[in-house]
C-alpha cells in the first residue's frame, strides 16, 4: 500500500508544480537556517571528551586576592588557573592515575634541510606533561608521546601536529629525526594525526575556540629554557620580578592543571590532599582568602567558563521561530492544495476508498514535501557553513556540517512537514464526497 500511497502522492505534486515549489521551499528555507544555527551551536556546546568525562578533573585553588575574588558575579569560583610552585607541588602526588601541568609558549621553526622551499615560521608551542596524550586520547599517526624520565630529566623531544609535519618533513614519518627550534635540536618521538578538539576544554584562557598547538614539549623545559608564556598571566599583588625564576616563584597564575581520577575514592583523596595543601601554605602566608579547592569535570568546567554563550542561544531561538513563520505558511499552501483536490479525494471516496487511507496518502505526501524540503535546506545551510567560514575564517572547524547534523536537519524536516499537514489533512478528510459529486 505504500508504494500505492507514494506513486499518488507523487502524482499530486505534480498536478500542481507551483504550490509544490512554495511549499519545498518554505520548508527548505527554514531548515537551512536551523541547520546552519544548530550545527554552530552543537559545535559549542558539545564535550569533545565525554566518554572520559567521569573521570577526568580540572584542578582549581583559590589563592587569589583577598580583598576581591576572581569572578565579582560569581565570588563562590577560584581563578581558572595555578601558580607555577603550585602546579609543581600537585605534580609530585601520586594519588591521580595521570596529571598534567601546561601552558603556552611560541618557537621559531627551521624546516628540515630537504625542505628548501618552506622559510622558518613561528608557532604556538603547548609544554605539558607526558601524561597529556593518554588522558585526553589524542591519536597518532606516528610514534607516541614521551615517557616519565624525558619529564624528569627535561629532554628535548617533541610530538608534531600534522600540519607541522607536513610543512617540516613534508608529511613523512619523522620520528626520529631532529626539528630546529629556537636555535636547538629537538628529537621527534611522535606525530599527532589531525586533532582539534572543540571546544578546547583543556585550557579555555585563550579562547575556547582556538585551535590546538602545533607543537608538544615536556612542561619542563619551560623552566630549564626559561621559555616565556604565551598564554594569560595574571597577578594579584606587587611583587618584585627581575628574573625569570623570580616569576616562576610569584603569586601570578598562568599554569592549567588537570588529573584523573578513577574512582569516587581517588576523588576524595586528592581533594583531602589539595585541602591539607593548601592548609600548609597557609600557615606560610600564602592563599589569604577562604578554602576553595575544586575538582570539576569536563562537562562542568565547559558550563563554569560559559563557553556557549547567551546570544548563542538566543540565535538558535530565533531560527525556530523563523522556521513556526515557515510552518504557517506551509500551513496555508498545502490547505488550498489540499482543499483544491477534494473533487479527486471525494470520488475516491465514492469508490470505497476509507477516511484512514485518505489521510495515509496524503501522510506520504508531506512527508515527501519534508524530504524535500529537508535536503533542499540542508543544502541552503551548507551555503550558509561556507559563507560563515569565509567570515570567521579562524573557526572553520565551527562551520563543518557533520552526519549527526545532517540526521537532525532532515528529522526536523519532516518532522515540521508532518506538523504542518495534519490541519490540512484534517480538513480534507472530512469532506462529504456527495457536494463534490454533485457538480461533476
Amino acid at each position: 500500500m505504500f508504494a500505492y500511497y507514494l506513486r499518488l502522492g507523487l502524482a499530486s505534486l505534480r498536478r500542481t508544480p507551483m504550490i509544490t515549489v512554495l511549499t519545498i521551499a518554505a520548508i527548505a528555507l527554514g531548515i537551512g537556517v536551523c541547520t546552519t544555527t544548530l550545527t554552530v551551536y552543537h559545535l559549542m556546546s558539545s564535550n569533545p571528551i565525554e566518554h572520559r568525562n567521569e573521570v577526568l578533573y580540572a584542578v582549581t585553588m583559590d589563592g587569589w586576592d583577598p580583598d576581591q575574588p576572581w569572578h565579582s558575579d560569581r565570588p563562590h569560583l577560584p581563578p581558572p588557573e595555578l601558580t607555577y610552585r603550585d602546579a609543581q607541588a600537585l605534580l609530585e602526588s601520586d594519588i591521580s592515575d595521570r596529571r598534567v601541568a601546561m601552558r603556552k609558549t611560541t618557537v621559531a621553526v627551521e624546516p628540515a634541510e630537504a625542505r628548501t622551499d618552506v622559510a622558518p615560521f613561528l608557532i604556538e608551542v603547548r609544554l605539558t606533561t607526558g601524561d597529556f596524550f593518554a588522558m585526553f586520547d589524542t591519536p597518532f599517526e606516528y610514534g607516541s608521546g614521551w615517557d616519565a624520565a624525558a619529564d624528569a630529566e627535561a629532554n628535548r623531544v617533541v610530538v608534531l601536529s600534522e600540519e607541522t609535519n607536513e610543512k617540516a618533513f613534508g608529511g613523512i614519518d619523522s620520528v626520529g629525526r631532529t626539528i630546529r627550534l629556537d636555535g636547538r635540536d629537538y628529537e621527534v618521538v611522535g606525530v599527532l594525526k589531525d586533532w582539534n578538539p572543540t571546544p578546547k576544554f583543556y585550557d579555555l584562557n585563550n579562547g575556547p575556540f582556538d585551535e590546538s598547538e602545533e607543537i608538544y614539549m615536556p612542561f619542563a623545559l619551560g623552566e630549564t629554557q626559561e621559555m616565556q608564556p604565551a598564554g594569560n598571566v595574571n597577578c594579584w599583588k606587587n611583587e618584585q620580578i627581575d628574573s625569570f625564576r623570580q616569576f616562576l616563584d610569584s603569586e601570578c597564575i598562568w599554569i592549567q592543571f588537570w588529573v584523573e581520577l578513577g574512582s569516587p575514592a581517588k576523588v576524595e583523596r586528592f581533594q583531602a590532599f589539595l585541602d591539607a595543601y593548601v592548609g600548609e601554605q597557609k600557615k606560610l602566608g600564602r592563599f589569604p582568602r577562604p578554602l576553595n579547592n575544586r575538582l570539576d569535570r569536563v562537562s562542568d568546567w565547559l558550563d563554569i567558563n560559559e563557553v556557549v554563550q547567551d546570544d548563542n542561544r538566543v540565535l538558535v531561538g530565533l531560527s525556530f521561530m523563523f522556521l513556526a513563520v515557515c510552518l504557517l505558511n506551509m500551513i496555508g499552501l498545502l490547505l488550498a492544495k489540499f482543499l483544491g483536490a477534494a473533487p479527486i479525494v471525494s470520488l475516491r471516496r465514492a469508490l470505497g476508498a476509507s477516511r484512514s487511507a485518505i489521510v495515509k496518502q496524503h501522510l506520504v505526501e508531506v512527508g515527501l514535501i519534508g524530504v524535500a524540503g529537508g535536503i533542499a535546506g540542508l543544502v541552503i545551510a551548507g551555503f550558509g557553513l561556507a559563507a560563515l567560514e569565509r567570515l570567521y575564517s579562524q573557526y572553520e572547524h565551527l562551520t563543518r556540517l557533520d552526519v549527526a547534523m545532517l540526521g537532525v536537519g532532515l528529522v526536523i524536516a519532516v518532522a515540521t512537514g508532518m506538523l504542518a499537514g495534519l490541519y490540512p489533512i484534517w480538513r480534507v478528510s472530512r469532506v462529504q464526497p456527495a457536494v463534490y459529486l454533485k457538480t461533476q
